[in-house]
């Protein structure tokens, strides 16, 4: 049986399958990736990534959500493709092409520059961005950010008192949002960042890189805090640094080698 290579690692807890396709190709349909992210009958993960040849980067990175879905972009996976790769290395993504670089234990990713148009989130129509007239119960006012992929970020008292597991999938799937959307619930302490995260597609996780960017782009518009601001998450900090306006973002954090397997794809229905 023919067996194919595969990586598992994780930033902030985080957790990635990588196939590396840069030299044998792989094709995977959401059947396939939802069978192998299932963490009972298949190895299990928060996201898939498949590395491919890229003509306009060192690499091209094709993201799978936990339900099969492909999306944009994703922070924790590529500082993991970084780290997994060794060395500063630019990387195509559907969001756009990122760099990324090494930094002794951790990895700094540039995530490029933060898109606030209301058709760029996108939304379902016009409106103020920095400061949404909408609301979820007690959630409101909200700021939306695109940072390679979309976010809504509310900025409460405590975060952690959020029922994110009910509320969550409510606004991810709400019609305002034709592509769905990311959802951060944040509060500040200390001039730093408190954040949980439901992905799109994914539920909640530890960490949520781009939910950290996004995030602490809102709060450095809304002068709640500075740049760099230390963002802490279930699974650990990340550290993000914008300067505003057209300014990249940058994001800084551990990412975790764990194993390497292989698996005959082709068990897979």
């Amino acid at each position: 049986m023919a067996k194919t290579a595969f990586h598992k690692m994780h930033g902030l807890g985080n957790d990635f399958i990588i196939f590396d396709g840069r030299e044998n190709p792989l094709a995977l349909d959401e059947g396939k990736v939802r069978q192998l992210a299932d963490r009972h009958g298949g190895i299990g993960c928060d996201q898939l990534i498949v590395l491919h040849a890229s003509d306009k980067a060192d690499v091209r990175m094709q993201i799978f959500n936990h339900d099969g879905g492909e999306v944009e972009a994703c922070g924790n996976a590529s500082r993991c493709v970084v780290t997994l790769l060794d060395q500063d290395v630019s990387i195509e993504t559907d969001g756009g092409v990122i760099s990324g670089e090494l930094t002794g234990d951790a990895a700094r990713v540039n995530m490029g520059v933060p898109r606030f148009d209301w058709q760029e989130i996108p939304l379902d129509y016009a409106m103020d961005t920095a400061n949404m007239p909408v609301s979820w119960g007690d959630l409101r006012s909200p700021a939306a950010v695109n940072v390679g992929n979309p976010h809504v970020i509310f900025f409460v008292g405590d975060g952690g008192a959020v029922d994110l597991g009910t509320i969550g999938p409510d606004i991810e799937h709400d019609p305002l949002f034709p592509e769905r959307i990311n959802v951060n619930v944040a509060h500040i302490k200390g001039g730093e960042i408190y954040l949980r995260v439901w992905e799109r597609g994914a539920g909640l996780t530890k960490a949520c890189g781009t939910g950290a960017c996004a995030t602490a782009v809102a709060a450095i518009s809304r002068k709640l805090v500075s740049s760099p601001v230390k963002v802490h998450l279930p699974g650990g900090m990340l550290q993000v640094e914008w300067d505003g306006a057209n300014a990249p973002i940058h994001m800084a954090g551990p990412a975790t080698y764990v194993f390497s397997g292989e698996i005959d794809l082709d068990t897979l229905t």
